[in-house]
């Protein structure tokens, strides 16, 4: 059954463009919440793998995948951050690095808002 998203998801929604994610998902809010916790793992898994990557290489491919995770779902400022990731080199890699943790927390943040039934 589709619908359209809640108010709840509507409120908050900070780090999210949910109409873009309501565009995704068909307005199902189901599979809306769903691939909403895909991200909230794949944002902490890849978050993870890029603060320990070995080089530059395990570091990118992480960044990667968690940038089309956050396009997936409408979290572009995430997206954009870990864009820098995949382009940073030594001297960028720091403020890079903070900024990214900084929107994955934001976005994180507000999840469980937008979770509820």
């Amino acid at each position: 059954m589709t619908s359209r998203p809640s108010e709840t998801m509507q409120a908050d929604s900070g780090p999210f463009d949910l109409a873009h994610l309501e565009r995704m998902t068909h307005g199902d809010r189901a599979l809306a919440r769903e691939v909403l916790r895909l991200f909230d793992v794949q944002a902490e898994k890849q978050l993870a793998a890029i603060e320990a990557a070995a080089n530059s290489d395990a570091r990118v491919q992480a960044a990667h995948t968690l940038k089309g995770a956050a396009r997936g779902v409408g979290a572009f400022a995430v997206a954009d951050a870990a864009e820098a990731i995949e382009g940073a080199d030594a001297g960028s890699l720091a403020p890079a690095l903070l900024r990214l943790r900084q929107s994955v927390a934001e976005a994180r943040r507000v999840l469980p808002s937008l979770l509820r039934d």
